[in-house]
């Protein structure tokens, strides 16, 4: 009998790791427990592998469990994935990994959070992957599977990277779960809604600048009433082959003439509101390894525009040049200027 096993990655916080971070990983845990029940409902096995290892490749971890287990197929996510995720989702994921061996299933093939395989005994041999978001490709292009995506369903592409994007998922209730950990987000929704009401103003002008996709900036095309400015770069920066050259933005290299503090007057040249992923601006400054970058509870604490919470001194000033901008400007991750820009930016979401 054919059996297969989602496995749901929840890297836990360390002791001590700040309350920011304690507060996301409660709401990991919740988003974990969500999927644990939708994957059961859909006919696999699930079992929630908690650590707290920062040292140990994905590819190792996955190297151990296909030896540890005997299922046929398996589904790997993490706790932070595709909190929009239907039942008819999670079922396309679990009737490929029921499927014939040597097929597989991702959000995105070019940068997966959840990746769905038969064949699962093929994984003893996958490499030190450093995350879930090259998987695809190496199973396409070195183990000779047949890859398909869903990267056309938006939701999909939602991922749970920071407590922002929780804010932007409705029944999470990310707001009550932070302020529970005494962090304010008033200052973080009022700017968000002043964003959304720029879009609704035929005058006005948003600045997307990041990892933003072509079928989000066609969404804002169709519904919204504003003009948008659209600076894409540096998509796919965590999955790089080596020998690329390090990630640059043009943005960034604004920045390093200019300092972070010129954040606000730079972007209120260009637009009357802007959604920017800091994670490029981190990745131009610091490199692409996340491990250099300023630590989460600081990237956090930027993200909900909280800079006295953030202790170093580059993402403090960038913060607060965001903060006392002339225009609002949300700094976030992908979510926030790829598929989140829905939820964001939705007359039916409501900040205030």
């Amino acid at each position: 009998m054919t059996r297969v096993n989602a496995i749901i990655f929840y890297p836990r916080a360390a002791s001590g790791a700040g309350p920011l971070t304690d507060a996301f990983d409660t709401i990991h845990g919740r988003n974990a427990d969500r999927q644990a029940i939708g994957f059961r409902r859909a006919g696999a096995e699930v079992a929630i592998v908690e650590d707290h290892d920062d040292e140990t490749s994905f590819g190792q971890r996955v190297r151990d469990l296909v030896g540890a287990s005997k299922a046929d197929g398996l589904i790997l996510l993490g706790s932070g994935s595709i909190p929009l995720a239907t039942a008819a989702d999670r079922g396309a994921f679990v009737a490929t990994a029921f499927g014939p061996p040597g097929h597989a299933l991702a959000n995105n093939r070019y940068s997966a959070d959840i990746v769905a395989v038969a064949g699962a005994a093929r994984l003893a041999n996958v490499p030190d992957l450093a995350a879930d978001n090259g998987l695809p490709r190496w199973l396409e292009e070195s183990a000779g599977f047949i890859v398909a995506d869903l990267r056309r369903r938006w939701r999909l592409q939602v991922d749970l990277d920071t407590p922002l994007d929780a804010l932007l998922v409705p029944w999470l209730d990310a707001d009550d779960t932070l302020r529970a950990n005494d962090v304010a987000t008033s200052v973080v929704r009022t700017t968000l809604a002043a964003v959304a009401a720029t879009v609704r103003d035929s005058r006005g002008e948003l600045v997307i600048a990041g990892r933003a996709s072509a079928s989000g900036l066609a969404w804002l095309e169709r519904s919204t009433a504003s003009r948008t400015r659209a600076l894409v770069e540096e998509r796919g920066f965590r999955t790089r082959a080596d020998g690329q050259r390090p990630v640059r933005s043009t943005l960034g290299l604004l920045l390093d003439r200019d300092g972070p503090g010129a954040l606000g007057t730079i972007l209120a040249e260009l637009g009357d509101a802007a959604l920017v992923d800091s994670r490029v601006l981190l990745a131009h400054r610091f490199g692409a390894d996340e491990r250099g970058w300023p630590g989460a509870e600081d990237r956090f604490a930027s993200d909900l525009l909280l800079a006295d919470r953030i202790a170093d001194p580059w993402l403090r000033e960038l913060t607060e040049a965001a903060v006392d901008a002339p225009i609002p400007i949300v700094l976030g991750g992908h979510t926030l200027v790829g598929p989140g820009l829905r939820l964001a930016l939705s007359e039916r979401r409501s900040w205030t």
